[in-house]
C-alpha cells in the first residue's frame, strides 16, 4: 500500500494508507480475529439493550430523528451520525468489549465499530469492504497508542480514536486520498478528549465519550466528503497534536499493515481490562481451596503499575467509594469483593441493588491494593498479579497469575466468542436470530453490511432487564 510521492503532511500519508486498505491485504489470522471481535462487539451491544444511558440516548434521537437511511440496533433509523452515537453507545456501555494494551495508553479498538458499521450502512459496502475499513481504524488507534500516548498529558483515549474514525469512515464510504485527509484532519483538531472522564467520581460520561465522538467525527467525514476541508498539519504543524498533546513521534504509514487486531484481546469478566488476570486469580484460587467470605478477613493484591493507578486507588483516585456501575467496573476492591461473594463478574454483579449490598460494600473495604515493580517490568507483554487471601484462623491462600484466558498468550476462538455472544444476547434475541446474526458475522466477506444490519433491527428495543439473581453466598 505505497503512498504517492505527492503527499508532504502525515495526515496525507495516513489517508493514502487508509484509502488503499483492503481485505486482501489482511491475513487469515487476521480475518479470523477480525470477525471474532465483530461478534464479541455485537454480544456487548445486544446486552447492553437496557442500560441507563443506552436507554436516555436512545430517547434523543428518537426525540430528533426517526427517519434517516441507517440502521439503529433494535430497529428504527436515523441519521448516520445518530446512528454511530446511539450503537456505538450500546457497544461501549457493559464495558465489556475488546482492548489493546500499550505502555502508555489502553484502548477499546471495537468503540470504532459503530461508527464504520453506519458508514458502511450508507455507502451499502460490500462485507469484505467493512471488515477492511473496520481493520483499518483498528490498526489507526492501537498504533497512535503505541506511537503517541496520552494519558500521561492529561487526555483521553478518545484523543486517538478521533483519528481512527475518520480514517474508519472514509473508508468505509471510498473517500480517496484528498477527502480522507480532510476527514481526519478535521477530526484531530476537533476531538481532543480529556482523562478526567476517568479518574475520581466516575459519570455516565465514561461509556459515552468515546460514542460522542464517534458520532461526531462520522458527522465531520461527511462534511469533509462534501469538500470541507481541514488543517492539513494537525499532527506536526505549529499547536498541533505533537507539539500540543503528545510530543514528537515517529510513524512510516507507507509501512502499516491491517494486523494489529491480532493483538488485540477480549474479556472473560464484565469488568475494567487491566482486572481480568486479578479476577481469574482469585476465582480460581476460590475454586481450588473453597472459602467464604464470611471468612475473609482481609485480600491483598500486587499488581502492575497501570492496574493500580488505573482501578486500584493510585493516580486516578480513592476506588473504595462505589456508588454506581460507571465506579464498580473501575474498581479492583469492589471487583475482587464481588467475584468472591457471587462466584462471577457479569452485568448482574453491576444492578444498582447489587453495588449497594452491605456484604460487598463491607468486604471491598477489606481489599488492598498495591503496585509492584516487577509485575510492571512484565506489563504489556503479560497482565501479572498475586492475590493473598488471609481468613480466620491464620489460613492464608496465595495465587498469582501472568494471563487470564482471552489473553494473547492463551489464543482468542470463534466459540468461545460465540458462547459469550449467546450469554448475553439471549434476553433481547431468539435462539434462531442468534444464529443468523452469528453466521452472517462467520460469512461476513461473502455478504453485504446491510445483511447484517437488517438483523441487528431484530433485535428486542427496550425491554425490561432480567431480574438480578439471588447470589449464592
Amino acid at each position: 500500500m505505497g503512498a504517492s510521492t505527492s503527499t508532504t503532511t502525515i495526515a496525507e500519508r495516513m489517508a493514502h494508507f487508509a484509502a488503499q486498505a483492503s481485505f486482501d491485504d489482511m491475513s487469515s489470522a487476521a480475518r479470523a480475529q477480525m470477525k471474532i471481535r465483530v461478534l464479541d462487539a455485537l454480544a456487548c451491544a445486544i446486552g447492553a439493550t437496557d442500560g441507563e444511558p443506552v436507554r436516555i440516548v436512545r430517547a434523543q434521537v428518537e426525540e430528533f430523528d426517526q427517519s434517516g437511511p441507517c440502521t439503529l440496533i433494535g430497529g428504527g433509523t436515523a441519521t448516520p451520525d445518530r446512528v454511530a452515537l446511539y450503537n456505538s453507545a450500546r457497544v461501549r456501555y457493559l464495558d465489556f468489549n475488546d482492548s489493546y494494551l500499550a505502555k502508555g495508553e489502553t484502548c477499546h479498538p471495537s468503540d470504532n465499530l459503530g461508527a464504520v458499521l453506519a458508514a458502511g450502512e450508507y455507502a451499502d459496502t460490500s462485507g469484505r469492504d467493512f471488515l477492511a475499513a473496520l481493520a483499518l481504524a483498528y490498526q489507526v488507534q492501537c498504533r497512535l497508542s503505541d506511537v503517541a500516548p496520552v494519558r500521561s498529558a492529561g487526555f483521553d483515549h478518545v484523543t486517538q480514536g478521533a483519528y481512527a474514525v475518520a480514517a474508519g469512515t472514509a473508508r468505509a464510504l471510498g473517500l480517496d486520498p484528498a477527502h480522507t485527509a480532510n476527514a481526519i484532519s478535521i477530526a484531530g483538531t476537533a476531538f481532543n478528549a480529556l482523562r478526567v472522564t476517568r479518574t475520581g467520581a466516575l459519570s455516565h460520561w465514561k461509556g459515552l465519550a468515546y460514542p460522542n465522538m464517534a458520532g461526531a467525527v462520522t458527522r465531520t467525514t461527511f462534511l469533509a466528503r462534501r469538500g470541507i476541508t481541514g488543517p492539513l498539519e494537525v499532527f506536526e504543524g505549529e499547536k498541533g497534536f505533537m507539539d500540543a498533546v503528545s510530543g514528537y513521534f515517529e510513524l512510516d504509514w507507507d509501512a502499516e499493515d491491517l494486523e494489529r487486531v491480532t493483538h488485540t484481546i477480549l474479556k472473560k469478566y464484565n469488568a475494567e481490562i487491566h482486572s481480568q488476570s486479578a479476577i481469574e486469580a482469585i476465582l480460581t484460587l476460590q475454586a481450588r481451596q473453597p472459602f467464604t467470605a464470611a471468612e475473609v478477613e482481609r485480600i491483598d493484591l500486587d499488581i502492575f503499575d497501570v492496574a493500580y493507578h488505573i482501578i486500584g486507588g493510585g493516580d486516578e483516585g480513592d476506588k473504595t467509594v462505589v456508588r454506581r456501575k460507571e465506579e464498580a467496573d473501575h474498581s479492583l476492591p469492589y471487583l475482587l469483593a464481588v467475584a468472591v461473594l457471587d462466584g462471577e463478574v457479569t452485568p448482574a454483579q453491576f444492578q444498582p441493588a447489587r453495588i449497594r449490598s452491605d456484604d460487598v460494600q463491607a468486604l471491598l473495604h477489606r481489599v488492598v491494593v498495591r503496585p509492584d515493580d516487577a509485575l510492571s517490568g512484565r506489563f504489556p507483554a503479560e497482565m501479572p498479579c498475586r492475590v493473598r487471601v488471609t481468613l480466620r484462623g491464620d489460613r492464608v491462600l496465595e495465587a498469582a497469575l501472568a494471563d487470564y484466558p482471552g489473553f494473547l498468550t492463551r489464543g482468542q476462538t470463534w466459540d468461545v466468542a460465540r458462547a459469550k455472544f449467546d450469554r448475553l444476547a439471549a434476553p433481547w434475541t431468539t435462539p434462531a436470530l442468534r444464529d443468523r446474526i452469528a453466521a452472517t458475522v462467520a460469512d461476513l466477506e461473502q455478504r453485504n453490511v446491510r445483511e447484517l444490519t437488517h438483523l441487528l433491527s431484530a433485535v428486542a428495543p427496550q425491554r425490561s432487564a432480567p431480574e438480578y439473581p439471588e447470589a449464592v453466598r
